[in-house]
């Protein structure tokens, strides 16, 4: 969700609330701008290097030895957690900080990133086979809860076919109906999937996307009401914000085909038995980042070299910052086990056939004039933060430098729970005189 588009026209429900509380105009997404990092970065207070999760499509060869993995689905979060003994985030989230503390909770998604916030709570998880292109998530649900669940709103709906305007309308329901029905927890999280998945699919301020807007914009109406309706809305904080903006592509670069070209062995997953000097290259939109067998120091320079001569390059990371590149630490991915190399799509202000500004450069994944992220471009890293409520400023617009990390120590000093340290700042400027 890109905060040009939260107007009265796009989004009168999020414009009315961010007109009675607070509009933080300059909040940021960490980088990669993408959904599972993000989701890390908002559930821990921690960018990438705090939380272990800096991409969503990701090498780690102690889950997957040949496939890179989506750090976000249900399997590699359970696996994850298994193989470092539930230490899959590196970092303790908030949710789980607010549940030590005696807190009740209640979550509810449309993306596996929603697991992310409390991996240990009693879930309901349902998906696709295989890679899922729908999830749908809540916690906590007991097998009864579950079965109130599939008899007041049917089952779940995770068929692809499924639009995701009536998947996010089900999670909503969940919440309001279903995990709301006795009384509303002291802390609650639901994660909508549009209009990510309309933006990708059709480009920001296409009819597809407003469409999406306004569908999630309805869900958070349907939100407040259920707050009036349980007498509630008064004392309670709401805080609506997305995971990162959104790019249209310009170009499409198969950088595994260009590689290739040049006398490289690019791929997209190892071989059984991988060789010396391989490039495993994974695709993450607005980023790229490649895993060269045993680091290789020759193929690693050639790399380097060859990349650094592209027009379509804006950013070039490693962990040393050799041969001119920029350092991981510099933009906070130097993480446990990082890449050789990290690519950052070019990008620019240049408007979209819709007349959105916002185009970069992008992988191989979709074609131009489609939607994507996860560059360093400002339209993907500048996102939505509003937040009205009893312990907020009415009319407030925040001028001062925020971002997703700021979030999770924000909400836990508002419940009055200790937090351990964060990355992120509380967003005080915000909050209420007493």
């Amino acid at each position: 969700m890109r905060p040009d588009f939260v107007t009265e026209e796009c989004a009168p429900n999020l414009d009315r609330l961010a007109k009675s509380g607070v509009r933080f105009n300059n909040n940021r997404a960490v980088y990669f701008s993408a959904t599972d990092v993000n989701g890390a970065a908002i559930a821990t207070g921690r960018f990438p290097n705090g939380s272990g999760i800096f991409a969503n499509l990701d090498y780690r060869p102690q889950l997957d030895p040949i496939h890179p993995v989506d750090t976000g689905t249900p399997e590699t979060i359970r696996l994850g957690d298994e193989k470092s003994g539930g230490k899959y985030l590196t970092s303790p989230t908030f949710v789980e900080q607010l549940r030590a503390a005696g807190k009740t909770v209640a979550l509810v998604g449309t993306k596996g990133v929603t697991l992310l916030f409390d991996r240990h709570n009693e879930w309901s998880v349902s998906e696709m086979s295989g890679r899922p292109l729908a999830v749908f998530t809540a916690a906590p649900m007991s097998a009864a809860l579950h079965d109130e669940l599939v008899k007041t709103l049917g089952p779940p709906l995770v068929d692809p076919h499924a639009l995701a305007p009536d998947r996010d309308r089900y999670a909503t329901r969940a919440l309001t109906e279903i995990l709301w029905r006795d009384r509303v927890p002291d802390f609650s999280l639901l994660w909508l999937s549009q209009p990510d998945w309309s933006e990708h699919n059709f480009a920001p301020g296409s009819p597809e996307a407003r469409a999406a807007i306004k569908s999630s914009d309805d869900n958070l109406r349907l939100v407040l009401d259920a707050l009036e309706k349980k007498s509630v809305r008064t004392d309670t904080d709401v805080f609506v914000i997305s995971d990162h903006g959104f790019s249209t592509i310009r170009r499409s670069i198969d950088l595994i085909a260009e590689l290739k070209a040049e006398g490289f062995r690019a791929m997209k997953d190892f071989s059984a038995q991988p060789k010396p000097g391989d490039v495993l290259v994974c695709g993450n939109g607005g980023s790229v980042s490649f895993y060269v067998r045993d680091q290789d120091a020759p193929t690693i320079e050639k790399l380097i070299g060859f990349l650094q001569k592209k027009d379509y390059v804006d950013s070039l990371f490693s962990s040393d910052g050799r041969f001119e590149t920029k350092r991981f630490s510099d933009v906070s991915i130097d993480v446990a086990a990082p890449p050789s190399l990290v690519l950052a799509f070019k990008w620019s202000n240049e408007k979209n056939q819709f007349g959105t500004p916002g185009m970069i450069d992008a992988d191989w994944n979709r074609p131009a004039g489609e939607g994507t992220h996860a560059s360093l471009s400002e339209f993907d890293r500048h996102n939505t933060l509003i937040a009205a409520g009893v312990d907020l400023r009415q009319g407030f617009q925040d001028n001062l430098a925020s971002g997703n990390i700021d979030l999770a120590p924000t909400i836990l000093h508002l419940l009055g729970v200790e937090g351990g340290k964060f990355q992120g700042r509380e967003l005080r400027e915000a909050y209420a005189e007493k």
